[in-house]
């Protein structure tokens, strides 16, 4: 037996191999998700008087499998299958098994949310209580959500096999959206007091680390990988000691993570050499020109607006088109930022998007219309639903008073 350290993160580690072990066994996801959820509470029970078990995986394997085979005896019209399958050794860890599961997760099937509420609960390891902490929802709505997503997979008769190799490109597509939508809502909380929510970043990063080891060859996962990098190393100065929000160009460069920079940039130069070129790598490409600058006035926008115009023409979306307009007026100035800006007034979702309009009041703020600006402020501070954000916005509003 093992000294009882980092439990937590032991049995977070352990949980996305175990469940597909046993899942890969049985193949009823919803009655073995079920098993080794007991199976994981049992251990958080008993290894810190007994301490961690020499091979950790296999014991919850074996619990979870005996939960399994008690779930299946009681059960009338399987006692034959119950026989069969009882005597049979425990299985083992595969080596594809984490991503065969994280692709069931985001079964087609399943609705988005749906999709991201059971990645990080059979994926992740987060219980009912921490998911419904990230997301901010109540944990009956979690729990709801999450045995709804198991029936609509039992309803689809979906194996747990990994795809044919025409339909891995779809399916890794939903995967790495899923991904994305978790590390986003971690880095920048769509309601709430926080800006921030570390769990889910931090998870998204240790999901998706664990995809490019399996997929290594993949230039979209290893650009996702690299972005995501690139992005949370700018965490640390992104908020102010009370928590408000500090924008890209006025925050401490040295406070930066200097070694998930590094990593990231290596990841992304040595993919956009190799393989096609993707919407994650670009970005990823475009983190990397914000990173790389020492300064904020050093920021080799021009570059920043070549890459957006790729983007644009890959994979074209309303925040590329917005963030496109903030690269062409650092490059060109505000009045060709806020004319651009008016030929989208009448885009449906940028409309209303607070972005739209922070962007339109730092826009008129340089072109110096400070009564221009500070309505603009404010209106962006209405739209959106982040305290942080609204308490920015709101304080940039009185500073042109």
């Amino acid at each position: 037996m093992g000294a009882v350290t980092g439990l937590p993160d032991l049995l977070r580690e352990c949980a996305p191999q175990v469940l597909a072990a046993v899942v890969r066994r049985y193949g009823d996801f919803e009655a073995c998700e079920d098993a080794v959820q007991e199976a994981l509470v049992a251990a958080a029970r008993h290894w810190p008087e007994t301490g961690v078990p020499e091979q950790p995986r296999n014991w919850l394997i074996t619990v979870a499998s005996r939960r399994r085979v008690d779930l299946l005896r009681n059960e009338t019209a399987r006692r034959r299958r119950e026989e069969a399958v009882r005597h049979e050794p425990a299985p083992q860890v595969r080596g594809d098994d984490e991503l065969a599961l994280l692709l069931l997760c985001c079964h087609p099937a399943l609705s988005v949310p749906a999709q991201v509420t059971l990645t990080l609960r059979a994926v992740g390891g987060l219980t009912t209580a921490e998911i419904a902490r990230a997301l901010l929802l109540p944990e009956a709505t979690v729990s709801q959500r999450i045995s709804r997503a198991k029936q609509r997979i039992r309803d689809t008769g979906t194996r747990f096999e990994m795809p044919a190799p025409g339909e891995l490109g779809e399916r890794l597509t939903a995967v790495c959206h899923v991904l994305y939508l978790i590390f986003n809502e971690g880095y920048t909380a769509s309601s709430g007091d926080a800006l921030n929510r570390v769990e889910l970043t931090r998870e998204a990063i240790r999901l998706t680390r664990q995809l490019h080891r399996r997929l290594p060859d993949d230039g979209e996962v290893a650009g996702l990988l690299a972005l995501m990098l690139l992005t949370d190393a700018r965490r640390p100065s992104r908020t102010g000691p009370d928590g408000t929000l500090v924008p890209l160009a006025e925050q401490d460069r040295r406070r930066w993570d200097a070694a998930a920079i590094a990593e990231g940039v290596a990841i992304i130069t040595h993919t956009l050499a190799r393989a096609p070129i993707g919407p994650f790598q670009l970005q990823a490409a475009i983190a990397a020109v914000h990173d790389e600058a020492a300064r904020a006035e050093d920021t080799d926008w021009p570059q920043i607006l070549a890459l957006y115009g790729m983007l644009h023409a890959l994979a074209p979306s309303p925040m590329v088109t917005l963030n496109r307009i903030v690269a062409r007026a650092m490059v060109d100035g505000p009045e060709a930022g806020l004319a651009a800006l008016d030929q989208i007034a009448e885009d449906p979702v940028l409309a209303r998007h607070h972005r739209t309009a922070a962007v339109r009041a730092h826009l008129l703020e340089l072109a110096g219309d400070r009564a221009g600006a500070q309505e603009h402020y404010r209106l962006a501070a209405r739209l959106t639903l982040s305290r942080p954000e609204q308490r920015y916005l709101e304080s940039r509003a009185a500073q042109l008073l």
